[in-house]
C-alpha cells in the first residue's frame, strides 16, 4: 500500500483527523487532481469540475482537524480517489 493510500484511508476514517500532515494532505489533494495556488500560508485549492474551492492552512506541520473533515466530505460527495 503507498502512502497516499494510507493518507487516504487515514482522511477517509476521520479516526486521526488530528495527526495529519499537512503536506501528506496537500499531496494527496494534488494527487487527486486540484491546482494548488499558494498565498503566504493560505493553500487554495481548485478543480475544474468541483465547484467548492478548499482552503487549507498548516496548524505547525499538522493539518487542521477540521479541514480534514472539509476534505473527507469533498471526497464522499464527489466519489474521489478511487484511482489512488
Amino acid at each position: 500500500m503507498s502512502r497516499i493510500q494510507k493518507v487516504l484511508l487515514s482522511v477517509l476514517s476521520g479516526l486521526q483527523d488530528k495527526n495529519i500532515s499537512f503536506s501528506e494532505l496537500t499531496n494527496l489533494m494534488n494527487v487527486l487532481g486540484f491546482a494548488v495556488r499558494i498565498k503566504g500560508d493560505h493553500y487554495i485549492f481548485t478543480r475544474s469540475d468541483i465547484a467548492e474551492i478548499i482552503n487549507l492552512q498548516p496548524d505547525g506541520s499538522k493539518a487542521k482537524p477540521y479541514q480534514v473533515k472539509q476534505i473527507r466530505n469533498l471526497i464522499l460527495k464527489y466519489k474521489l480517489g478511487g484511482t489512488v
